[in-house]
């Protein structure tokens, strides 16, 4: 029997799966790609063969173990990162069932891998102090320090990912009345965090003091 490109697989799932039906987003492209990648030059040293060559058959559950060893062990990866490659080697063996039943029992050894366990370690959090002398850190004097004191106090005060702070733009700042600003964070979920009076003073004077910055925020 006709073995099943791996190649050819892979291609579909990136472009079928994530980007036609489920729609993912960038970020998550870019970490699985890495992912795969990564397996791919694993597979080239273990099989010496290229991408192109290899078969759906070969990617068994105990490559992909000694795959995930090989990145604990000589990339120094943690436990969480090691999961996290493995959640984008499951999604594609999940869209694999679907599209090459005949190899059911294969992908059935790969999706049986175990997540590895790990520590989830205490958020640490800055003091007041700690967080005065951080807002005043900016030289306020150039335009840059200004826009950087800005965002570091939207920052500490309604907790947005550093994603969602630079991906922000001028129609998603709203200084009126119930000031706020919008924002799509992770997983393309929407939402609206409110702004006090001191951020939103420090956002109406950088905005009064920008010139030809563009529509970013």
């Amino acid at each position: 029997m006709k073995g099943t490109s791996f190649a050819t697989l892979l291609e579909q799932f990136f472009l079928e799966r994530l980007l036609r039906q489920r729609q993912v987003s960038p970020h998550t492209v870019a970490s699985y790609r890495d992912t795969f990648r990564l397996l791919l030059e694993f597979a080239n040293r273990r099989l010496h063969k290229q991408p192109s060559q290899l078969m759906l058959e070969e990617i068994d559950a105990p490559l992909i173990a000694a795959f995930l060893d090989d990145l604990e062990a000589n990339r120094k990866i943690t436990a969480r990162s090691r999961n996290l490659r493995l959640t984008a080697i499951r999604s594609f063996f999940h869209y694999a069932a679907y599209e090459e039943p005949a190899h059911a029992a294969q992908i059935q050894r790969v999706l049986a891998i175990p997540g590895k366990r790990s520590i989830k370690a205490l958020v640490k959090f800055l003091d007041r102090t700690e967080t005065e002398a951080l807002l005043k850190a900016p030289d306020q004097r150039t335009w840059f320090g200004r826009r950087d004191h800005v965002l570091l106090l939207v920052a500490v005060q309604t907790g947005l990912r550093l994603s969602e702070l630079t991906s922000l733009r001028n129609e998603d700042l709203h200084l009126g009345t119930v000031a706020h600003l919008r924002c799509v964070g992770k997983g393309r979920k929407e939402r609206t965090t409110p702004l006090t009076k001191q951020a939103v003073d420090a956002g109406c004077d950088q905005k009064c003091r920008s010139i030809g910055g563009g529509n970013r925020f």
